[in-house]
């Protein structure tokens, strides 16, 4: 038997133990041991048939994977997000997804993965492995996950989540608490057509996260980059490129060489199915700090009957591998237009060239596959392989912005002040038709808001007129509005409670170990219709300043505020310190760290404006074959006496041709070899080996091995008196006047089978023997006897 606490229904306390650790740590109560224990399996499945009392309308809590679509890709991965609308918050939750239909009694009936992003936030739960629960129990408004899609099959999955809030679980069931997505397959599910009016315009940022800190395997340290991207908006008649559909030349030729051009000849070609050419220029390499350059970005417009949007960037080194999107729907089922579209991109394989590794030789795929998402147990020796079949990690994320909105807008849900706001902005933006024959000096600050209340108003800046270079033409634009409100006014919580901000954390209550911490803010304005104002005033967390006191501890402070940045504008550093109160009681070095620095970012540096020509065209390479570098210049058209122009006037580029010719490469010649005859005539070698094949067409290797003549000394014959020695010679001389006819009177066998090379690296010798196998009455002939051939081998180094 159970024993109440806190007055509180024991079967209700173990229904929220099924739902949160957290709830079921906030109540004591014991088992009998018999009763403990609880299988895994049947657990999960308790959680998901668990039901309760519960509101009939709540739109406080909300489940939402990010980018709100509609449909998973297999494979791909999302983040996950659960979160509290103000001033509600919970304290224990459950997130599980599971196909839709099952019971949970089975591992089937679970899909896709999770994985923890925060651990001191999140963790599996320990009776139900597929199933994310909190770490700690707090208050929170918000946590997040991410989720990878079960395999291609699976079918349609349910995303659900449970909250405790004090005493009251909300369950998945229904509402904002459950996310019903369903495969997605381009190729069967025909696109709706647009019901938006007017147009938009989008801007749409890629960020390449394929680097060797990420995926270290086979990482390619000096070639790796992104190819120009290249896309188009578009309508549903034309498709760039879809998973299960075959590569266009265009495709192949960005997927295997790089190259944009016949891409963009095939998109300019398709008249009025296209509305905008997206281009981007290629990122060497592959991954750079957003610090150190800003993430390439291009602007495009959709419209009613072109309002998808594809693109594709190639990884390089790869066989034909890129990521991209395919024919996004920016047009929302509300006819409006999508506001904000964020995708982590995973590569995917052209099928035009077989090869597995990012540097594997050109092998084409004839006939070619069709296009198809990677994986990791595509091949063992693919970057991305991993033997238990995981997901692959995303190479780059891309976000596609709404920026702007022209003509009649007739989407159903109202428009919020972001959108509003956003519009203005950029009418006005679009509007300063300010010629260049007009110098102004810097914005001023803003004002203050015309509105002390949260009620709308508005705020300006000017701007002096320092030059007009042409009296012909008239300079406006000397002010700029901007829509605002009071002081601490929120667009979210225009009609609740205007809050402070957080006061500095109090010190922590423990210089050893665990200790807890806290801060306060107050209320600033009160709701205008009376109510009572609920949000928390005060708010604590655990923190720790050394993890334990131990004699061989070296123990610090904590750290004081951070100092104020070093720039005033743009991008600067700055730096906090801590002391440290006592060294290790053993004299060692003490290891903590004491000193911190950090980026910040002030407000945008403003400059006199330039007034620049247009960038000329881009100079030649500066080779004519292989890497190189080009160039290309604008001249400064506006006045010294207006001040230095910091704007760049040269903008240099890598450029590549095809690759140089590389000429062969030989050693020095070894040593001569010992002569082969201990007496009379012989002959020695001596050998050279191939340091690097010629490439590209480069010249070819010359001989690598030499022979001359060598005698060492006469060679002894018996005890022939000069008269036979004359005799013999005269004989020979006869003989060589011969030689024609007696070569036929000798037959020879075949050649016999190399010897085994003297060495086994630097340059060895092998001999083979050719032997005398008939002779006739000519056997004294010097040509009819045993011959011997010598050649170099295994002449590569050691």
């Amino acid at each position: 038997p159970m024993r109440k606490s806190g007055g509180l229904d024991p079967r209700v306390v173990l229904l929220l133990c099924f739902i949160s650790s957290a709830a079921c740590n906030t109540f004591a109560f014991t088992e009998e041991p018999s009763d403990r224990a609880v299988k895994a399996d049947s657990y999960c499945s308790r959680i998901l048939r668990a039901q309760s009392n519960r509101k009939e309308v709540n739109n406080e809590f909300r489940l939402r994977v990010e980018g709100d679509p509609e449909s998973y890709q297999p494979g791909s991965t999302y983040r996950v997000s659960l979160t509290a609308s103000s001033p509600s918050y919970f304290r224990g939750f459950t997130l599980i997804a599971t196909r839709e239909g099952a019971e949970g009694d089975r591992d089937e009936d679970y899909a896709g993965n999770f994985q923890i992003i925060d651990e001191e936030e999140t963790q599996f739960m320990t009776n139900c492995p597929p199933a994310v629960t909190e770490s700690t129990p707090r208050r929170r408004t918000s946590i997040q996950v991410f989720w990878t899609a079960p395999p291609s099959g699976t079918g349609c999955v349910l995303l659900k989540a449970s909250i405790v809030q004090k005493r009251i679980i909300y369950f998945q069931d229904e509402g904002a608490l459950t996310k019903r997505m369903c495969e997605k397959d381009s190729t069967d599910r025909p696109l709706l057509d647009c019901c938006a009016c007017g147009t938009a315009k989008y801007r749409v940022t890629f960020y390449g996260n394929w680097s060797e800190k990420i995926h270290p395997k086979d990482y390619p340290r000096r070639a790796n980059h992104w190819s120009a991207l290249i896309g188009a908006s578009h309508s549903k008649n034309y498709v760039l490129w879809e998973y299960g559909g075959t590569a266009s030349e265009g495709v192949k030729q960005v997927a295997e060489l790089g190259s944009p051009v016949k891409m963009e000849e095939e998109i300019r070609q398709k008249g009025d199915d296209v509305l905008t050419v997206i281009k981007m220029k290629a990122q060497w390499p592959a991954w750079q700090p957003l610090n150190v350059r800003a993430a390439p970005s291009a602007e495009f417009s959709v419209d009613r009957t072109r309002h998808l949007m594809s693109f594709l960037t190639m990884m390089g080194p790869s066989p034909d591998w890129n990521v991209g999107l395919s024919a996004e729907d920016l047009c929302t089922k509300e006819c409006g237009w999508a506001q904000k579209v964020v995708q982590d991109l995973i590569p995917w394989d052209a099928g035009t060239d077989g090869g597995v590794s990012y540097e594997s030789p050109n092998k084409p795929t004839l006939p070619q596959d069709k296009i198809r998402p990677l994986t990791s147990l595509d091949h063992p020796q693919s970057p991305f392989y991993d033997p238990e079949g995981g997901a692959i990690t995303p190479v780059a994320r891309v976000m596609v912005e709404r920026i702007a909105r022209k003509g009649e807008q007739c989407n159903i849900v109202p428009d919020n002040v972001d959108d509003i706001v956003a519009d203005i902005a950029q009418e006005e933006k679009e509007e300063d038709d300010t010629p260049e024959t007009c110098i102004y000096s810097n914005w001023s600050p803003w004002s203050a808001c015309s509105s002390a209340t949260c009620e709308k108003g508005k705020r300006m800046r000017q701007r002096m007129l320092k030059a007009q270079l042409d009296l012909s033409v008239p300079c406006p634009h000397t002010q700029d509005f901007e829509p605002c409100m009071g002081p601490g006014c929120s667009d979210e919580d225009a009609s609740t409670c205007m809050m402070s901000e957080w006061i500095t954390w109090s010190p922590c209550s423990a210089s050893c170990g665990t200790g807890t911490r806290s801060r306060e803010r107050y209320v600033k304005q009160f709701p205008d219709d009376g109510s009572v104002c609920t949000l928390p005033t005060e708010e604590t967390e655990n923190c720790v300043v050394n993890e334990d006191c131990l004699p061989s501890s070296c123990l610090v402070t904590e750290w004081a505020e951070w100092d104020v940045c070093s720039a005033t504008c743009g991008l600067g550093m700055k730096r906090r310190e801590r002391m440290v109160k006592m060294p290790p009681a053993d004299g060692s070095i003490c290891g903590a760290e004491v000193l911190e620095v950090e980026k910040c970012m002030m407000p945008e540096c403003h400059t006199i404006p330039c007034l620049l020509t247009p960038w000329s065209e881009w100079s030649d390479c500066s080779v004519t074959c292989g890497k190189g570098l080009r160039t290309r210049q604008r001249i400064l058209k506006s006045p010294a006496e207006l001040g230095e122009c910091t704007e760049e006037l040269e903008q240099v580029e890598k450029c590549m041709l095809p690759e140089c010719p590389i000429d062969c490469s030989l050693s020095e010649w070894t040593e001569w070899s010992e002569c082969n005859k201990s007496c009379g005539k012989g002959h020695t070698i001596r050998t050279r080996i191939v340091k690097l094949e010629p490439q590209f067409g480069g010249d070819p290797c010359s001989q690598t091995v030499q022979r001359k003549k060598c005698k060492v000394r006469r060679c002894t014959r018996g005890q022939g008196n000069s008269e036979e020695k004359r005799r013999r010679k005269e004989q020979r001389e006869k003989q060589r006047g011969k030689q024609g006819r007696y070569l036929l009177c000798c037959r020879m066998r075949p050649w016999s089978s190399w010897t085994e090379c003297t060495k086994l690296c630097g340059g060895g010798i092998q001999e083979r023997l050719m032997s005398i196998k008939q002779k006739f009455k000519t056997v004294q002939l010097s040509s009819c006897k045993d011959r011997k051939e010598i050649r170099a081998c295994n002449v590569h180094p050691c």
